[in-house]
């Protein structure tokens, strides 16, 4: 049972630990299956050069009671199921440590918008939580960890359709998608982002943000209405 899903959730980890933007057993990917109402997700502390897909636990998204797998999964679980159960377009999570996400994170800075790469992915900034409040770390800590990310996202009125990545202050980054498979291009796009625009203010440190009318051609002639990038479907 759930065999698919296993192994499709085991090819993505391998994946993210292919691409660099995790360390040891720092990071996860999770895909959720929204018609058997269930994550997968890479099991806590497990190497990911030990790693098999009969290790990776099936988990209920409605309860969190594991359904299959003899391994405790992630650590980060409760957050990635905050996420789905707000977001029900989501179809994967990934979180990492990866250097320069988790460097904007430990400034608990969001990410400005400095140019047009940026602006073809979302038109805002790259949004960073506040820093959790001492009663909520000694509470359920990876609970309230998602709480925060749905919190700014609703503070904020940015749409977890069009903005697929945060960061979470102290802590990194998080980034989804409708697959697995985008989600870990999201989390990608999101480290690079993150190194353009530390090198920009490195180079400036006044460095303004990208003019409006730039931001609204990039994002739009991509996402919008009258998208013309990439090809007819």
């Amino acid at each position: 049972m759930y065999d698919d899903l296993r192994k499709q959730c085991f090819e993505l980890n391998m994946r993210l630990a292919a691409s660099g933007l995790v360390k040891q057993t720092f990071g996860n990917v999770s895909v959720a299956d929204r018609e058997r109402g269930v994550m997968a997700i890479k099991p806590s502390g497990v190497p990911y050069s030990g790693l098999k897909v009969e290790d990776i636990p099936v988990l209920s998204i409605a309860d969190g009671r594991v359904r299959v797998g003899k391994f405790r999964p992630s650590s980060d679980t409760k957050t990635h199921l905050v996420l789905y159960r707000a977001y029900p377009q989501i179809g994967g999570i990934v979180h990492t440590h990866s250097t320069f996400a988790t460097s904007w994170a430990q400034a608990a800075r969001d990410v400005p918008l400095y140019g047009t790469t940026h602006a073809d992915c979302m038109h805002v900034p790259i949004p960073c939580t506040d820093f959790m409040e001492d009663a909520k770390i000694e509470g359920d800590y990876e609970v309230e960890t998602g709480h925060q990310i749905v919190q700014i996202f609703s503070r904020r009125q940015l749409d977890p359709g069009e903005v697929q990545m945060v960061l979470v202050a102290g802590h990194g980054p998080f980034a989804w998608g409708k697959t697995g498979g985008s989600a870990l291009e999201h989390a990608e796009l999101l480290e690079e982002l993150c190194k353009m625009a530390f090198l920009t203010e490195q180079l400036r440190p006044d460095a303004p943000p990208l003019k409006d009318a730039l931001v609204k051609k990039h994002y739009l002639r991509k996402h919008g209405p009258g998208a013309y990038y990439g090809q007819k479907r």
